[in-house]
């Protein structure tokens, strides 16, 4: 299908998804994705990057968007028949408090805690996030990163790029929503079941440009903030939950 989050791929002959000329014609939404960050306790890199992932796949399984009379149905449905969009921004103390107010859930990983919202006009966000900072979303690790899990979804992150927590947080999110729309209702049920268990890793130097040219799911950036435009995130699915072709190994 054509990618409707930034640069867009090029299109089978049978895809009747929107072309991209038609998304940007279209009303313009954006997904919000708030990560807690206290001075005291900053949340480690990869986990933070995880919780951003599988708060959006929360979102997408709620029965708020996938019940038809659903409350962020609608809403979410706009959102992804235009260029979907992720900010992530960050809060502490009583930012959090009062975001917390707002309509939206709340997904917690090991140190993270990660609130995502439904989706927002472009220029209508609510005031308690309007005001929230998108930079500073900078995090170290906090313990040792091992190898991924046997069997789970990896989310590869592009070896030769630098982008600040909050963008790559933005580009997992868009990985996992890849995940979620190549399952079916079973597999999405069993994900679900799992507390959508998956691991974001960087792929090591010397296999990037095979992951890349292996016919994974791709994210694509267009190069609007941080980086140049091109791939992000390459998504190799786990036998358990979100089956993808793997990469063959040495």
């Amino acid at each position: 299908m054509t990618s409707p989050f930034d640069t867009p791929a090029p299109a089978p002959a049978s895809d009747d998804s929107p072309a991209p000329a038609d998304r940007d014609a279209r009303p313009q939404y954006v997904l919000p994705l708030l990560v807690r960050l206290e001075k005291a306790t900053p949340p480690g890199r990869t986990d933070a990057l995880e919780t951003s992932a599988r708060a959006v796949l929360t979102l997408l399984s709620d029965s708020r968007v996938t019940d038809a009379d659903g409350e962020w149905a609608e809403r979410v449905e706009a959102w992804e028949d235009a260029r979907i969009r992720k900010v992530v921004r960050r809060a502490r103390g009583g930012e959090w408090r009062r975001a917390g107010e707002l309509p939206g859930i709340t997904v917690s990983g090991r140190e993270a805690e990660v609130r995502v919202f439904p989706p927002v006009p472009l220029d209508g966000w609510p005031k308690d996030l309007a005001k929230l900072q998108v930079s500073g979303t900078d995090l170290e690790e906090t313990a040792e990163v091992g190898a991924p899990e046997p069997g789970l979804p990896v989310l590869w992150l592009n070896p030769e790029l630098e982008m600040s927590a909050g963008k790559t947080m933005a580009q997992t999110g868009h990985a996992a929503q890849l995940a979620w729309w190549r399952l079916d209702e079973a597999q999405r049920k069993e994900w679900a079941e799992a507390g959508f268990a998956l691991a974001v890793r960087t792929a090591p130097a010397e296999t990037w440009e095979a992951l890349v040219a292996s016919g994974l799911p791709l994210v694509r950036d267009a190069g609007f903030t941080e980086i140049a435009p091109g791939v992000t995130v390459a998504l190799e699915g786990g036998e358990r939950y979100c089956p993808t072709p793997r990469l063959r190994r040495p």
